[in-house]
């Protein structure tokens, strides 16, 4: 959060002390005004600036209002915690007072004409890992068409949240239990939690969590191999993707665990290395930071050009940390133009030597920070451009051992 920003929060928090309610609510907008909406700017801007005493009392409950199923799970008490909290800080009136302005920033996530999510056909399953580094659950989503016969086995794909989200809000938004019961894979879900990062961030611009035996990246991989060891699971197709600090996160799991994940999807992320704390990380977020190569996982790349969280910049940093050229090199990819669902897109596809696919990046023309073709249902979801659960399978399926020859990728062509 910029300087501006906090300074205009601590402002309004001292006004509505002082009784003084029109004009905190005027300050507390303009300073929302500028502190970014997405996954990456909104959640840590209001975290931040909510002194502690308010964010205990809101607790958990609050960091996971972006569930979709968390009026079933919380009910009243979640509305009595936010009332009391607020009342006895804040007093009622400035609730009141502050109307659709705190809605509109906090999305749609406490809406109450969010649609509800789809009720999908197969199992989902609320594991929990602990290792040296750390303990943290996670959703598996097994497919009806898993048979858990080892001649049988299947893909596994690891999602990522954004911030302020969890496993299952973002299963909702990216659709991907759909697609796992299309092409019959496992969906581990690893939730970031609130003792780790007050707004269920994922650290991804830490140095002890960009380094493969330590931090977060041992617990993500942990969780990885606990689902490979208690399922069928083809380890020559286990693929990791994310979106915002999760995309982010993905990019770190890929350079740090080559060995683990056959390719990586990065959605409005960022590059691995591009950050070593909160100020650089901030910066990179628009600029795109200092970046290196990043090993040799095939990357797939999706941003928006109007994303005003994670600058779209990082997008072409990531292409050149995989490809060690500039992504808008005409000389280098294979480009591809097209609308789909009211958006434009240009694709770009990057081979190696040997003509294999090493990149492949998705530019959506006046996207934002949010998931592209996802489900409304879910937070960061936008259900315009082209899908991009659908092209982050087709491309991890491709990148299979028999590239290009699978049964399940040649079923999406």
């Amino acid at each position: 959060m910029n300087q501006t920003a906090r300074a205009g929060m601590a402002e309004a928090l001292r006004l509505t002390k002082a009784g003084r309610l029109s004009e905190a609510t005027a300050t507390l907008q303009e300073a929302l005004g500028g502190a970014g909406t997405g996954p990456a700017g909104f959640g840590t801007a209001f975290t931040e600036a909510a002194d502690p005493p308010a964010t205990e009392r809101l607790g958990d409950a609050f960091a996971e209002r972006a569930d979709p199923t968390f009026a079933e799970r919380f009910g009243s008490a979640f509305t009595d915690r936010i009332d009391t909290a607020f009342a006895e800080r804040f007093g009622n009136a400035f609730t009141e007072k502050l109307g659709n302005a705190f809605t509109d920033r906090i999305g749609t996530a406490f809406s109450p004409n969010r649609p509800a999510a789809t009720v999908d056909p197969g199992e989902t399953r609320h594991l929990r890992y602990t290792a040296a580094a750390g303990s943290r659950t996670y959703d598996l989503y097994v497919p009806t068409g898993y048979s858990g016969d080892s001649a049988a086995a299947v893909p596994l794909v690891v999602m990522l949240h954004g911030g302020s989200q969890n496993g299952a809000d973002f299963a909702a938004g990216t659709r991907m239990n759909e697609m796992a019961e299309q092409h019959t894979f496992l969906v581990a879900y690893p939730e970031q939690s609130t003792a780790a990062n007050h707004g269920r961030y994922w650290n991804w611009f830490r140095p002890e969590d960009q380094r493969p035996q330590t931090g977060e990246p041992s617990i993500i991989a942990g969780i990885t191999r606990q689902v490979m060891a208690d399922h069928a699971v083809d380890p020559a197709r286990v693929y990791v993707a994310g979106l915002s600090a999760g995309g982010a996160m993905a990019a770190v799991m890929a350079a740090t665990h080559p060995d683990l994940y056959r390719a990586v999807g990065v959605h409005s992320g960022l590059a691995y290395g591009c950050a070593h704390d909160v100020p650089s990380a901030f910066a990179a977020m628009q600029s795109g930071g200092s970046t290196a190569r990043s090993g040799d996982v095939p990357v797939i790349v999706f941003h928006g050009d109007r994303d005003g969280t994670v600058a779209p910049v990082n997008a072409d940093r990531l292409i050149a940390a995989r490809t060690g050229r500039d992504a808008r090199d005409s000389a280098g990819p294979v480009i591809t133009a097209g609308t789909e669902n009211g958006r434009r897109y240009t694709r770009r596809t990057y081979f190696d030597g040997r003509g294999a696919v090493i990149a492949e990046q998705w530019i959506v023309h006046g996207a934002g920070h949010a998931w592209f073709g996802g489900d409304p249902a879910g937070s960061y979801a936008d259900p315009q451009g082209p899908s991009a659960s659908r092209e982050l399978i087709r491309f991890f399926l491709e990148i299979a051992p028999d590239r290009m020859t699978s049964p399940e990728a040649k079923a999406l062509h």
